[in-house]
């Protein structure tokens, strides 16, 4: 009964917080990490909250799910047509301020926690993407909601395209701690995971998504699927492409991703994205909450966080307030963009639930020293950054909002 209670209660708050939070200078994941903490101080529950190595798969799965149901909302809400030059900023964050800010978080990992070079490129690939689903609160609102300017625009295709781009360091991170590693093993990561496995993600997740989107809208009027209405098909195209592009050997990220976005191109203004995006928000914000009061239980009585020290703090304050922040601002070099949009960007860089996923996935398929540490590394960062951009996003972007109407009264 106690369970069931629980279980009401997130639900409502699911439901009624964001509203009531929409002004508030707190975000909903605040409240869910705070939440999970009260929830198992209960005598009845703190036996259930648990380190994550004690239940890794669960862990894994939860979170991988919570991460591609993102990623489909992502891509269905992202009113802009893909291009070189109208995905110039993402493109830039992508190919460099990801790398720039892999590099720092490799160095900080490896001088100030002792990492080996194997646990180094590990915990940088893990920390380097943009979280899609607690990074919610800095993108645009919705499809045709006429909120895409270009650094909200910037964190949501950052966030959609970057978690597929970490996944094979996550990969070369396993690969380095293998017995048997040689040298021509990094030739064959780059050819399998770099390489084949993203082509392979981004080419099936298209051609799902233009067929979806065939199905979807372009049938003859009687048989066209969107006078359904039914938003719930957003799910089953999420867990259709993750499925086949993994099986088939690519990245289910990437794929998801790339599905949404052709699935929206192939009717970009029809009403029923809508419902499409308004289910897939709906279940992201409802496992989201899910996983973070869990987490929340973690850091408060699981001992997620027993193990940091004063060098792991300071690692945490490198990744969040240094790496990321140094490496956007380099990127954006030259862009045109006014600097307090580039400050924006730069800043809200926010590590969350795909770093759990992938730190869960390292450590169920390689031997890594000392997982406790990783996970208190890692928890370490997702916690400070869901307080640190949970308590700046409301007025930063407040200000944002007016910077830009001020801007646009002055311009001819």
């Amino acid at each position: 009964m106690l369970l069931l209670t629980g279980v009401g209660a997130l639900v409502l708050m699911t439901a009624w917080l964001p509203m009531l939070l929409r002004k508030a200078p707190l975000s909903l994941p605040i409240l869910c990490v705070g939440a999970g903490a009260a929830l198992f101080a209960l005598p009845a529950l703190k036996q259930f909250a648990v380190h994550p190595l004690e239940f890794p798969l669960m862990v894994e799965r939860l979170s991988e799910l919570v991460v591609i149901v993102s990623l489909m909302g992502a891509g269905l809400k992202i009113d802009r047509m893909i291009g070189l030059r109208s995905w110039a900023l993402t493109w830039r964050l992508l190919g460099i301020a990801m790398p720039i800010t892999m590099l720092i978080v490799a160095c900080l990992a490896w001088g100030l926690t002792g990492a080996s070079a194997a646990a180094a490129l590990l915990i940088a690939a893990v920390l380097a993407p943009t979280d899609p689903v607690l990074a919610s609160d800095v993108q645009v609102s919705g499809p045709g909601k006429g909120t895409e300017d270009e650094a909200r625009f910037a964190l949501t295709s950052e966030a959609g395209f970057n978690d597929g781009f970490a996944f094979p360091f996550v990969h070369l991170a396993i690969t380095l701690t293998a017995a048997t590693f040689v040298a021509g093993d990094l030739l064959e990561w780059f050819i399998r995971d770099l390489l084949w496995k993203t082509i392979l993600g981004a080419a099936v997740g298209y051609a799902i998504g233009r067929g979806l989107g065939y199905l979807t809208f372009h049938l003859p009027m009687r048989a066209n699927l969107s006078r359904t209405g039914d938003g719930f098909v957003a799910l089953g195209a999420t867990l259709l492409a993750y499925g086949v592009v993994e099986t088939l050997g690519g990245f289910g990220f990437l794929a998801v991703f790339v599905s949404a976005l052709a699935l929206r191109n192939a009717s970009r203004d029809h009403e029923y994205h809508q419902r499409l995006h308004g289910f897939a928000e709906e279940a992201e914000r409802l496992l989201m909450m899910v996983l973070l009061v869990l987490f929340g239980g973690m850091v408060a009585f699981g001992g997620l966080l027993a193990s940091l020290d004063w060098r792991m703090l300071v690692f945490v304050t490198g990744v969040l307030l240094v790496a990321r922040p140094a490496a956007g601002l380099f990127s954006l070099l030259g862009s045109n963009l006014p600097w307090r949009e580039q400050l924006v960007i730069s800043f809200f860089g926010i590590r969350g639930v795909g770093s759990i996923y992938y730190l869960a996935f390292a450590l169920n398929h390689a031997s890594f020293a000392d997982p406790r540490r990783l996970w208190a590394i890692v928890g370490g960062v997702v916690l400070a950054s869901i307080l640190l951009h949970g308590i700046t996003v409301t007025p930063a972007l407040r200000l944002l909002d007016r910077w830009q109407r001020r801007r646009a009264e002055i311009s001819p």
